[in-house]
């Protein structure tokens, strides 16, 4: 057994467990499956479930369902439409999620060697396949690295702005709490940006990488605690949210630039 967290005896990045899914999101992923396949038998190449359900300890009622669709090509606007009224169709007869994601990929940018720290790790380590081709199979375990962490989250100037203005300009409070909850998933995530090259840990959970901004940057422990409140229950103005947001998102990039 490693000594590292995240990582299995021989230093290699664990995978997800090959158990059961949690019985309370097993009706939901049965229809999520059955429905996609059906409605895009050509189109979907594989099926993933990635975060919490993935991983077995989702919160019924709280947690997200995260799916990976890799398509076989490029969807049309109208293939677009018809995956997004699937998705929202599944979302408002299923209580037991907050909401379902779809994270979507192309096969081809899937399988690019440029892709091979992004999509390769992420399929490899991060996803359970649930229906179709399982490409994680096609990769050899990667080991901890900052050129991972830069793969998955190296964006996070640009995509925690967008979610600032998005709840600038919202006014429906279900619709900001959900970018709220997300928003602060994604500042927490992308503090693994911080870690050494020859760190041997890898955070999974989102209390690990609360856990790491804090050991990294001490003075940055509030931003911590703020948003692993947040990323499960947002409370607060949403003016205040954005506000820590942003100054966050300045300190980090200035941080894991040095």
């Amino acid at each position: 057994m490693s000594q590292y967290p995240g990582v299995d005896a021989e230093g290699f990045i664990q995978s997800l467990p090959d158990q059961p899914l949690q019985a309370a999101f097993s009706p939901l992923v049965d229809e999520l499956r059955a429905m996609l396949s059906r409605r895009f038998p050509a189109l979907l190449d594989g099926l993933y479930l990635y975060g919490s359900v993935a991983r077995g300890d989702a919160r019924p009622g709280t947690s997200d369902l995260d799916v990976t669709l890799v398509l076989a090509w490029a969807p049309s606007p109208e293939e677009r439409q018809r995956l997004e009224q699937t998705r929202q169709a599944l979302e408002a007869r299923h209580p037991e999620v907050s909401k379902i994601d779809f994270d979507v990929g192309v096969l081809s940018d899937v399988l690019a060697p440029d892709n091979r720290y992004r999509w390769g790790f992420w399929l490899k380590h991060q996803c359970r396949c649930i229906w179709g081709n399982d490409l994680g199979l096609r990769f050899e375990p990667f080991r901890p690295s900052r050129t991972i962490a830069l793969a998955l989250n190296g964006d996070f100037p640009q995509v925690l702005e967008g979610y600032a203005q998005q709840l600038e300009q919202s006014r429906e409070p279900l619709q900001q709490q959900r970018l709220q909850r997300a928003a602060a998933r994604k500042a927490l995530r992308s503090a693994n940006l911080l870690r050494g090259e020859q760190e041997r840990g890898w955070p999974t959970t989102l209390q690990e990488h609360a856990q790491l901004l804090t050991a990294a940057e001490p003075g940055m422990a509030e931003y911590a605690a703020f948003f692993l409140k947040q990323a499960y229950v947002p409370q607060g103005s949403v003016n205040e949210f954005v506000q820590r947001l942003r100054a966050y998102s300045a300190l980090l990039a200035g941080e894991s630039a040095g």
